[in-house]
């Protein structure tokens, strides 16, 4: 698998936990908007994707692994821009938002501050 996309998780709002744990990860690079930063998982060191995201792509964060199955229609790019997409884990019913990407995977567990998330492709 070739890497499309990395970076550094720097910080995890104080709100993002619960939310990680329910399946839902907002990612948001720096500088994350005051606003978003309780419920987002900040991350750092990101140059723009290779190439866009597509269904089977693998997203790794942290230690667990992810199958992307959809992406909203500006999900790639608001990852490109901002570093910032909403990553519905398991959540089949969850409505295809422009900036979602749904995957399925392992339940979440809120990964560490230095920990890595990254996108892969064939």
């Amino acid at each position: 698998m070739t890497t499309i996309w990395n970076a550094t998780v720097s910080r995890i709002g104080g709100d993002a936990a619960d939310m990680i744990e329910e399946g839902v990860i907002i990612l948001f690079g720096e500088p994350v908007p005051p606003a978003l930063f309780d419920v987002s998982v900040v991350h750092e060191g990101a140059e723009s994707p290779t190439r866009e995201v597509a269904a089977g792509d693998v997203i790794t964060f942290g230690e667990q692994t992810f199958e992307v199955t959809a992406l909203g229609d500006k999900a790639n790019a608001n990852l490109a821009e901002l570093g910032h997409v909403v990553l519905y884990v398991n959540q089949p019913d969850q409505e295809l938002l422009p900036g979602a990407i749904l995957a399925t995977g392992p339940d979440v567990i809120v990964p560490a501050v230095g920990a890595s998330i990254s996108v892969a492709g064939a």
